[in-house]
């Protein structure tokens, strides 16, 4: 087990230093007819040098699902605006978390 989260702590950080920044704002096309639960709150140490990517529901299709926080390198001159849902009239619209300047 620990084995597992280590790899995919290591797959985590090396897909975040390799990523580019972002300088748009994506809007992933899933409405849900209610609410996602409340956010999970996650207890995290800190770890200089890098950024937490808070954890959010997303839709699997049938229920939502907990995505875990992880780290990354931060990206200077950006900050990140996390993943959230928002309610449009009787549906839910997720919003995927970016950096923005």
């Amino acid at each position: 087990m620990k084995f597992l989260k280590s790899i995919t702590l290591s797959l985590a950080l090396a897909a975040g230093a390799l990523a580019l920044p972002a300088s748009a704002h994506v809007v992933v096309g899933v409405s849900v007819g209610f609410p996602p639960p409340p956010v999970r709150v996650e207890h995290v140490a800190v770890w200089p040098g890098h950024a937490w990517i808070p954890g959010y529901w997303r839709w699997n299709g049938v229920r939502h699902v907990w995505v875990a926080g992880y780290w990354t390198y931060p990206r200077p001159g950006y900050r990140y605006a996390p993943a959230h849902w928002v309610r449009t009239g009787p549906a839910w619209r997720f919003h995927a978390g970016y950096w923005v300047r």
